[in-house]
């Protein structure tokens, strides 16, 4: 039997972001950086791979980030609409983040930004 394994395109899509993301990450984030990104489980002609159990793994290392959710940038368009909208319903912003890392894990494959777009829809009907 084929076991699949998940490469950077995969996980981009996982996580909403670009595979250009991921790349960056990996090269930020070394074996021997404070905060190295998963190690894959497999290369197959230098491409990485990793089994699609890991994708909780690699959610938690993203959520982990330095200065994520700390005032670290500005958050992405879903995020910032559902922040918005948490608002609206008297959340304050540590609550409405709190809530929305609970849906990514309750949700795993849900991408952060359906969950945003699904709980906005759901508030606003």
């Amino acid at each position: 039997m084929t076991e699949s394994y998940l490469g950077v395109l995969g996980i981009a899509d996982a996580l909403g972001v670009s595979r250009h993301a991921v790349h960056k990450w990996r090269s930020r984030y070394p074996g021997d950086s404070s905060h190295p990104f998963p190690t894959p489980d497999v290369e197959v002609d230098g491409a990485p791979g990793w089994r699609p159990a890991r994708l909780d793994e690699i959610v938690q290392w993203r959520n982990g980030l330095p200065g994520r959710g700390t005032g670290g940038g500005r958050p992405p368009a879903a995020r910032q609409e559902y922040l918005r909208a948490a608002a609206e319903r008297g959340l304050e912003r540590d609550e409405a983040i709190r809530a929305l890392v609970t849906f990514t894990e309750e949700f795993p494959e849900m991408t952060e930004p359906e969950i945003c777009g699904w709980l906005v829809d759901h508030w606003r009907n």
